[in-house]
């Protein structure tokens, strides 16, 4: 995978006029596209597309204080086909636009080029099993709410705190199948998992897929699959956050899986009265890597 991810480095690099071509170099790979842009993300701290933007800006800004092209041309250079979309990109990068960079020289912020790098330290315990589950169905109460990688996030606690008592006591005695327990499902979430896109968050429970689902809740179907669960305890959500970071930057680099399309599942299997701290269980959909990756 750090192989996989520094040849996308590369792949940008070649191609920073035009899109590059994820898909292809994934299938070269014997990877998918999903598992490569969400391992990128996870690693580099941006998605994909963000990167692509800054290092297209940053090798672009040379070519506007060297001033010996027209920003139109410039513009067509880096993959925009007019100096208005290319003054909007250079300025979110940059923070001034083109121009005055031309004549003033700067201010310019640079991207350099990511290269990953392999550290096998174990800093992160990973308390790990597999478990194969035929298709099941996720039912709840469900939202949309803007990603946020740390600390509480502030609309999924205000959803849960919006909901009655009584819909998490009959939560509880709908789920007939693992993951037990009330669920914290995080589904429909972008394959760059940039931070505040929007993903669909579903406070409920887990049922057999034959179960049907009451008309006032909402549903997930979820096909049959290897999950891996991660389990963690501590300060929360601090420990279970550190876990899920854990899983790009250590577990998937070094083991022969790889995340495939479906939601991400927390159980909370114990937690404090006031929930500052809690054991929980992250379950992740996986499949074995082929033997291009390992």
């Amino acid at each position: 995978m750090i192989s996989a991810l520094n040849r996308l480095v590369n792949l940008v690099e070649e191609h920073l006029g035009e899109e590059p071509d994820v898909p292809a170099l994934a299938a070269t790979l014997g990877t998918t596209e999903y598992h490569l842009r969400r391992m990128f993300s996870s690693l580099a701290g941006m998605p994909l597309s963000e990167y692509v933007r800054r290092r297209r800006m940053t090798v672009a800004a040379a070519d506007v204080v060297r001033g010996v092209d027209d920003l139109l041309g410039i513009a067509v250079r880096y993959g925009y086909g007019s100096t208005e979309a290319f003054g909007r990109a250079f300025r979110s990068v940059h923070g001034s636009a083109p121009r005055d960079v031309r004549r003033a020289g700067g201010p310019l912020r640079s991207q350099p080029q990511l290269r990953f790098r392999l550290t096998v330290e174990g800093s992160t315990s990973m308390d790990t099993r597999f478990t194969d589950r035929p298709a099941f169905r996720l039912i709840g109460h469900a939202t949309r709410v803007p990603l946020i990688h740390e600390g509480v996030n502030p609309h999924i606690q205000q959803h849960i705190a919006s909901l009655p008592q009584e819909a998490h006591t009959r939560l509880k005695s709908l789920n007939d199948t693992d993951p037990a327990g009330l669920l914290q499902v995080s589904d429909d979430v972008a394959q760059d998992s940039a931070e505040g896109t929007e993903l669909t968050y579903l406070h409920g429970v887990a049922v057999s897929a034959g179960t049907p689902a009451p008309d006032d809740l909402d549903a997930i179907e979820v096909p049959a699959g290897t999950w891996a669960v991660f389990r963690s305890s501590g300060a929360y959500p601090d420990a279970l956050q550190a876990t899920w970071a854990a899983t790009a930057s250590e577990w998937f680099p070094s083991n022969p899986w790889r995340l495939r399309p479906g939601p991400s599942i927390v159980s909370v299997l114990d937690r404090a009265e006031d929930f500052t701290t809690a054991t929980t269980e992250l379950w992740l959909p996986v499949e074995p890597a082929s033997e291009e990756t390992r």
